[in-house]
This record gives structure tokens, sequence and C-alpha cells, in this order.
């Protein structure tokens, strides 16, 4: 039978934001399968200070959008959505993002309505907590302490996007039964499009962010042996890092090989992009589950990333790519130019075919098995 299924997300509006990738997907495929989707999401840009508008038609489903209160960081937001999702009587909410108030409120209605109600975490855990402010850490302890353990069982399912996550999870609370693994997804797209051709340079794809740690790839940049290649960073930018960034080519006289241009949303075009470049790196601090390095795996790449938990759960180095020490630019400029000097046609298979079961295809058939059972 068809259902009505709402979708809560922090976010909703095109950025390069990974929580609502997954729940634009989601609310796309289901969608197209003739059930009814609603997302419910605040009204904030992501990395901006703009708003979007309170209600959009978006392809085949609704966002409706709520003014929001920022109480922490740039996520952490209260949005009164709840007279509204009670009026829509949904069959199942899908609330995304572990550690949110739109979660736990999302638990009380589903216990009003006598409907399924599932949490998607998106891996919010970082270790030591490098990349959090003190007072973030005080939240996340007094979170993880007093209120996950009375949440996470309450929801039909908790579903983890990575598997490094889930022994995290048990150790919050979660019973083992509780939790599936359904990972994000890439578009169909990735696998069925004709290649473009390759040019001479690398590519970083993805938020122009201090914690994609950028700056490790340009001090690593300036030590190869190739004069010649160029670099090109894609994404939204922050303005002081991005700042930051110019003037690190500057002191290093790259210039003229270093290119930054906007992001990307049109698939298509993102494809095309991914395959002009001989090497995709991907620097990043840490990674829950990073979107673009499966997308440029999916179309048969040389990656190289840092051995952050994210990356090294989809990389087996020096089969299906390459991985370096999180901000060690000298071993990075080495797997560079190791790429570079060799054939790498095999890590490029080696490197779609681990990624394949990532096909939104497979994806959201798991979706629907799990609210329908």
């Amino acid at each position: 039978p068809l259902m009505k299924i709402a979708i809560l997300s922090n976010f909703s509006h095109p950025s390069i934001c990974g929580v609502w990738f997954r729940a634009k997907q989601e609310a796309e495929l289901l969608s197209t399968k003739n059930h009814e989707v609603k997302v419910f999401s605040s009204n904030w840009i992501k990395g901006t200070k703009k708003r979007s508008a309170n209600e959009e038609v978006y392809n085949n489903f609704n966002i409706q959008r709520f003014k929001a209160i920022k109480l922490g960081g740039e996520s952490f937001l209260y949005w009164n959505f709840k007279n509204e999702l009670l009026k829509f009587k949904p069959d199942a909410i899908i609330a995304h993002s572990y550690r949110q108030l739109h979660t736990t409120t999302a638990l009380k209605i589903a216990k009003k309505l006598k409907c399924k109600v599932f949490l998607v975490t998106h891996a919010p855990f970082v270790e030591g907590d490098i990349t959090r402010t003190f007072p973030a850490k005080i939240a996340v302890k007094f979170y993880d302490r007093f209120i996950a353990s009375r949440t996470l069982n309450r929801f039909d399912k908790v579903i983890a996007i990575t598997k490094w996550e889930i022994p995290i999870l048990k150790k919050l609370g979660a019973r083992e039964e509780k939790i599936i693994y359904i990972p994000n997804g890439i578009p169909e797209e990735f696998f069925k499009q004709k290649k473009s051709k390759e040019e001479n340079k690398i590519l970083f794809l993805g938020r122009i962010a201090k914690i994609k740690n950028i700056e490790t790839l340009l001090n690593a940049f300036s030590l190869l042996k190739d004069k010649n290649i160029r670099l090109e960073i894609v994404g939204p930018s922050e303005k002081d890092y991005l700042k930051k960034l110019k003037s690190l080519i500057k002191e290093k006289n790259l210039e003229k090989r270093i290119l930054f241009k906007e992001p990307i949303y049109n698939i298509e075009e993102k494809i095309k992009k991914i395959d002009s470049a001989k090497v995709f790196v991907l620097p990043s601090k840490r990674e829950s589950m990073p979107q673009s390095l499966i997308e440029a795996m999916a179309r048969e790449k040389t990656v190289i990333a840092s051995d952050n938990k994210g990356c090294s759960d989809l990389i087996v180095d020096d089969k299906n790519g390459y991985l370096f020490k999180v901000g060690d630019y000298e071993e990075l400029a080495k797997k560079i130019d190791h790429a570079l000097e060799k054939n790498h046609k095999n890590i490029g298979i080696w490197a779609r075919r681990s990624v394949e079961k990532f096909s939104w295809g497979i994806i959201i058939n798991d979706i629907l098995n799990l609210i329908k059972s």
C-alpha cells in the first residue's frame, strides 16, 4: 500500500551538505514510487546567513520550512514543526542526524500518531572531539550520557550510514537489534554516464572549509615533480578559510596552477568535472561517509584520501585507492607523484567495483523494505 512519509532534515536547500543530499535522494526516490513524501526542515541555508522560502515544491515532493533559532554551532537548531507534522499524519517518519532536537520531537509525535519512526545517524562522532569548541564538547558529552540511552531504543530502527559507527552506537546504549546499516548512496548516473576527456589536473571537490584541511593538499602540491599539472578546487567556500588558502597559494607562488571554481549541482556536469581529473584528492581531518570520494571511485578515478575513519572505511590502500596520514603533506605529495607516474587502470576498476553497492537504486529498496517491515 502507498504511504505518507515525513522526512526531517535541519537543512533543505541546494548546497554541499551530506545530510540534505541523503534526505533529498530519499524524498525524490520514495515519491517516484508514488508515496506521498513531505520534507520538514529549518529555513536556514547551510553555510550562510540566508533563509530559504517557507514552502517549495521540489520535483515530486513538498518541502515545508520553519523559522529556526541557532542554539550552538551551525547545525544545532530549534524549529517548531510539531503541529504541521501532526496535521500531515505520516505512516512513517525518517529523522536525520543524531544529537538533534528534531529527532527527539519526532519520537513524541510518532508515539502520538502510532506511526513508525527511524533515525538516520550521519555519524557525528569526532575522534577526540578535535574539531569541536569547548562548549560543543560539553554539550556532546551531556547528550551522549543522559539523552542517547533514553532515546535510541525508542526508534523503530537506528540507521547507521557507516559500519565504523556501529560499535559507538552500541556503547551509547543502542541495542544491536535496533541498528541497521544503510549507507548514503550516489545517483545511478555515476555508473552509467559516458566517460569524458581526462586533463592534466588534480581535483578537490567539496566544501572549501577548515575541516577539509585543504592547506595539506596545497603544501603537497608545491612539492610535486610535475610542475605543469594543475589543481582545481571546486565547491562552496567559507570566506575566511578561502582567504587563508589564497594567501598560502601566493606565498608558494602557485597562482597560475591553482584554480578555484564554484560548486556544481548538476549531476551530468559534476561527473564531467570528476572525469576531467587524473587524480582525486580528499585531505579532510574527518569524514563520516565522504560522498565526493564515492562519486570519484564510481568514475574509476585514482583517489587519494587522508586516513580518517570515513575514508579508511572505503579505501584499501594500494588496492582501490591510496591513503595518507591526516595532515602529512609530504606523504600526500609522494602518493600523488606515484599516482601520476603509474598506470592505475586496475585501481580504478577496483574502486568502481567497491562502490557499486552505494547505487541509490539498491539503497532505496532497502529503505522501503525497512519501512514496510
